[in-house]
């Protein structure tokens, strides 16, 4: 059974390299609320976005430069878009999905290969819970994506763009779900059955749950 650690206790009686941990060379320690599970997996339940190289974000742009964009990535340290890596226009405001090409030492985040998100609005969650929303395979971020008729693109910093087709609020009120529920098992399947419930309550078909690749 999983048992709730708080920062500082101990999770492993050796070094152990996992996120949202420290060791001092002998043992390793929680630096978040987590759950420890019998397997000495760490889930953390709450944390801050630690940005890393290769992380898909998203963003919106709060100041255009000459030489580029600053993108508010909901974090301490904002990200910046150099005109030279992005074909694309964008203005104050406009919803942008991105990746971090280089992080510094004192966390300054380049990003590249932009595209803007239209239509739509951005929704944040807690960014160790992206992993659940996001799901084995894709599965919940698909399930829910089919069975609400919205675009949903997730950053690996909390930001979900919600895109305005289909139905939004039915989308939102399952990302919130997923996110209040985050730790606990047999979550794709009360997702799946709280879309049907909603569905049928708008006189609309149940669906059967996408299949995994």
């Amino acid at each position: 059974m999983s048992r709730i650690v708080v920062p500082g206790e101990v999770v492993a009686d050796k070094p152990q390299r996992m996120a949202y941990s420290f060791s001092d060379g002998q043992k390793t320690y929680a630096v978040a609320l987590s759950l420890l599970g019998e397997d000495g997996k760490l889930v953390p339940l709450e944390g801050p976005y630690e940005p890393l190289a290769e992380d898909v974000v998203v963003g919106y742009v709060t100041d255009i430069r000459f030489t580029g964009y600053n993108l508010d990535l909901g974090s301490p340290f904002s990200g910046f878009l150099s005109s030279r890596d992005t074909r694309a226009t964008f203005s104050l405001g406009s919803i942008v999905q991105a990746r971090i090409i280089n992080v510094d030492e004192v966390r300054s985040i380049d990003l590249a290969d932009a595209r803007p998100l239209n239509d739509g609005s951005l929704e944040r969650i807690s960014p160790v819970k992206v992993p659940r929303l996001i799901g084995k395979r894709n599965s919940m971020i698909n399930l829910i994506s089919q069975m609400t008729g919205c675009q949903l693109v997730v950053g690996r910093n909390g930001y979900v763009f919600v895109s305005a087709k289909g139905s939004h609020s039915l989308a939102l009120k399952a990302i919130r779900m997923v996110e209040a529920q985050a730790h606990t098992s047999g979550l794709t399947d009360r997702v799946a059955s709280m879309l049907n419930e909603e569905r049928a309550r708008a006189g609309q078909p149940p669906m059967q749950m996408p299949q995994q690749a």
